[in-house]
Order: structure tokens, then C-alpha cells, then sequence
């Protein structure tokens, strides 16, 4: 997913203060067309956020419905923009990841995942479907 609005106005959409820091982050997110890990942030934004900052605004990005959050093969979250269907604490992001297994970045793909039937007595909060593989630009190589 693409950020299709400017990040000062997203953060007046959802109510939260406007620093520089914030800004940054949702900047560098929208920058590529795949998800990103805090581990890859920290190294692109440098000194410019510190780590607990980073991860605190993270959070308030998912909590709010700005980011969604995808496991990739090595079990670390990697963050993406959010459809703007998503809320607080309810995101709409039921679409297909793909996890290149060459340059292991995930993409959001606009592939919905398909319903599935719950057993009774089980709620269903997230659903994620994640396809592994060779990317279109790895594949190229």
C-alpha cells in the first residue's frame, strides 16, 4: 500500500500531535512500495529517532489504524500503510503479503484473502495470508 495522503494530514485525521519525528517515520514508510522493519528504519532514519521513540511511534501507527503490522519469514514485524478502511484497533488490511525469499521484503498485494469459515465459538480479530517466493525484481536478476 501507498500513502496517498500527506503525512501531516493523516496525523490531523487521526487526532495525534504533528512532530517531526512522526512525520519522518510515515515519510520513510511510504518511500518504497514494501513493508519495513523497525530494524531497517532505525538504519535509514540514522540519529534522527531514537529507538524507543521509533517503536512508541509504531505502536500509535498500528493502534490507529495508520500501519499494519506483517511477520516476515524471520519472525520480525514489518510495518506497511494501511488501507483507509482501517480504524483504531480495527484494520481492514485482509490482502495477500508476498514475502520474497531472495531479498525477503514484503509486499502488499491488492489480492483480497478469501473468506474462511470459523468454527462456532471462535472470533476471528486478524486474518493474514502470506505468500513466500522470488519477487518480480529478483526474478529479473
Amino acid at each position: 500500500m501507498t500513502l496517498t495522503a500527506d503525512p501531516i494530514e493523516i496525523l490531523k485525521q487521526h487526532q495525534l500531535k504533528n512532530t517531526r519525528q512522526r512525520v519522518r517515520v510515515l515519510e520513510e514508510i511510504a518511500s518504497d512500495s514494501a513493508a519495513i522493519s523497525q530494524p531497517e528504519l532505525e538504519k535509514k532514519l540514522g540519529k534522527e529517532i531514537d529507538r524507543v521513540t521509533l517503536y512508541r511511534i509504531l505502536n500509535t501507527y498500528e493502534d490507529n489504524g495508520i500501519l499494519h503490522r506483517i511477520i516476515d519469514l524471520n519472525g520480525t514485524a514489518n510495518y506497511a500503510i494501511c488501507s483507509s478502511a482501517c480504524t483504531a484497533h480495527h484494520h481492514h488490511d485482509e490482502h495477500v503479503h508476498f514475502n520474497c525469499t531472495n531479498c525477503s521484503k514484503i509486499y502488499c498485494l491488492s489480492i483480497k484473502v478469501p473468506p474462511i469459515d470459523i468454527p462456532k465459538g471462535f472470533e476471528t480479530q486478524s486474518l493474514n495470508l502470506i505468500a513466500y517466493g522470488v519477487c518480480e525484481k529478483c526474478s529479473k536478476k
